[in-house]
């Protein structure tokens, strides 16, 4: 049996003064069990079977408020035989595991994990009956948007997920213009028309799209809902992200209430800014934990992505165990954001933008790169001297010798002197890739330039 959610419509109007339609939510419900924790120190708690759902008639879906996001895998020390990258074996116990717990939406794509991810969550899913899950995978028809090209990869993707029918499809990320745009991979070729009669056909279930782009492209697209009917909508939203994009990514507040008018449900993807959000600088990391010491600083951004009563799942890539029973105590079941927390949670926002970071959520979409640059490597590691307060500036900053040497030796010791920053040409081609805007080339050189003056600097 479900119970109701504690959010509605009127209390959530009062936390974000936007119009919206309330969804069908429930607790599928019975007794918590204890779990020894990942580091198998102490036992912890994680519930089972009081995971949050959610429903939007007219379908039928219970679909777990935690979506189990399959591109960040956990990958082998080196390829297979068949040059596979993941650990099959850890993923069957994620998925079991996640299972096991109510989680039963599993987004993946032909792009993920250098190709192999639809595979690995095919083979890891098969083991389960059907009915015990959803599969959502996407038309990433990015670089070969013609139609045959495009019809093959929708049917590679049934063959690798080991189905006859989609549950959730998505044409993969929305909102570029130029050879990228809706109207050249969707509308010029025909491939919107065929995917609407397969989902007539009921090969595919539900038809939707995620989105990374300007205004005018989101708007555009929307448009289409009277003639297409979206089923879904996939967006960015979290705390940083609801009044402070960066990039050319547009405000989730602006996403959320459009989509919201016209009762689509949406699937939220990267509550956490790519990890972001739970490496945060000291004194905000300790804002959070002060304000409630017995969770975890990403249980807040969870919080925040699922308490809008019109999400029907929020994406997390859990590579680790303790990520996935992390993300299951906080929706098991959700405790909605009050107004005051999430006055406090927009005021952190706030306070980050005071932090010059790279909005870099190590998607890999960048990779490979030509020259061999760990593009994310790069980025994560500067990320994290940011945070650390490891970013001196001139030798006169306190403990500016600590500083310099943990950015410099933590720099060797993550991103191999060959795939290091020094290496990039400005080719560019990782720029079209990024849907978070970034200026990689530009954002490489800053670093290098950073690195090679921490270097020629002495003591």
């Amino acid at each position: 049996m479900c119970k109701k959610d504690k959010m509605n419509r009127r209390n959530f109007l009062k936390i974000v003064g936007i119009s919206t339609v309330a969804a069908t939510a429930g607790v599928c419900g019975c007794a918590p069990k204890k779990e020894a924790d990942a580091s198998g120190n102490a036992a912890s708690e994680v519930p089972e079977g009081k995971m949050t759902c959610r429903n939007f008639p007219p379908s039928p879906d219970r679909v777990s408020l935690l979506g189990y996001g399959c591109m960040r895998w956990p990958t082998l020390p080196s390829p297979a035989g068949d040059g596979n990258v993941i650990d099959q074996e850890e993923v069957n116990r994620l998925v079991d595991y996640a299972i096991g717990h109510g989680v039963n939406y599993f987004d993946t794509a032909p792009v993920y994990v250098q190709g192999w991810s639809e595979r690995s969550t095919g083979m890891a899913l098969k083991r389960h009956p059907r009915e015990k899950y959803f599969i959502a995978t996407k038309m990433s028809n990015f670089d070969r948007s013609d139609f045959k090209s495009s019809v093959e990869m929708y049917h590679d993707s049934m063959k690798h997920l080991q189905v006859d029918y989609i549950d959730y499809y998505l044409l993969h990320s929305l909102g570029s213009s130029g050879k990228r745009s809706f109207k050249v991979r969707f509308l010029d070729n025909g491939l919107l028309d065929y995917l609407l009669k397969e989902r007539e056909a009921g090969r595919i279930r539900h038809l939707g799209w995620s989105f990374h782009g300007s205004k005018e492209e989101f708007d555009f697209i929307l448009s289409f809902h009277e003639k297409v009917h979206w089923d879904f909508i996939q967006i960015q939203l979290n705390y940083s992200d609801w009044k402070y994009a960066t990039g050319n990514n547009v405000n989730a507040d602006y996403l959320y209430a459009e989509i919201s008018r016209r009762n689509i449900p949406m699937v939220i993807m990267e509550p956490l800014l790519g990890g972001r959000l739970s490496k945060l600088p000291e004194h905000i990391f300790s804002r959070l934990k002060a304000r409630n010491p017995e969770s975890s600083v990403a249980s807040w951004a969870f919080r925040f992505a699922g308490t809008p009563p019109m999400v029907l799942t929020v994406l997390s890539g859990m590579t680790y165990m303790e990520h996935l029973q992390d993300n299951i105590r906080t929706y098991s079941p959700l405790v909605p954001l009050t107004a005051e927390e999430n006055r406090f949670l927009l005021d952190t926002a706030l306070l980050m933008r005071e932090y010059p970071t790279v909005p870099c959520n190590d998607c890999k979409y960048c990779m490979p790169c030509p020259y061999g640059i760990d593009i994310p490597g790069v980025l994560l590691h500067y990320n994290k001297c940011v945070n650390e307060g490891n970013i001196p500036q001139s030798r006169m900053d306190k403990n500016y010798a600590e500083a310099r040497r943990a950015f410099l030796v933590g720099y060797d010791r993550s991103v191999p002197k060959l795939r290091q920053a020094d290496h990039c040409v400005g080719c560019g081609q990782c720029n079209p890739h990024c849907p978070q805007s970034i200026d990689i080339p530009k954002e490489l050189r800053r670093i290098d330039a950073y690195a090679e003056k921490l270097k020629q600097e002495t003591l």
